[in-house]
């Protein structure tokens, strides 16, 4: 499968758990709005192989909360949302990001 996205698709998986992070500092959501919010802002939008199990991860890790939201005529959903730690987890990832990101441009 080929990418229509601007980023290398590696590079997506790399970094998707601090995209999820991201994408729910903005408020919480469910695993397709995150998905859809990912693709509007030039990603790929991730698979459900990839997207729910690095949710979990992070669910596990106490990043991420959840809650079940029921359906109003369908299906019901389970939605995300960043706790304080989530929060914690981010901004040091944002920082290392960063710090990656001038070594890699040779800056120091």
């Amino acid at each position: 499968m080929t990418s229509n996205s601007y980023f290398p698709a590696g590079w997506q998986r790399a970094v998707l758990p601090t995209l999820l992070l991201t994408q729910l500092e903005n408020g919480p959501a469910h695993g397709y709005a995150i998905a859809k919010a990912l693709a509007a802002g030039g990603f790929d939008p991730p698979k459900g192989a990839a997207l729910y199990p690095a949710l979990a991860k992070l669910e596990a890790s106490g990043a991420v909360s959840t809650t079940w939201e029921e359906g109003q005529g369908g299906p019901g959903r389970k939605v995300y949302e960043l706790t304080p730690a989530g929060r914690e987890q981010l901004a040091r990832q944002l920082r290392l990001f960063a710090d990656f990101a001038k070594l890699v441009v040779g800056e120091n």
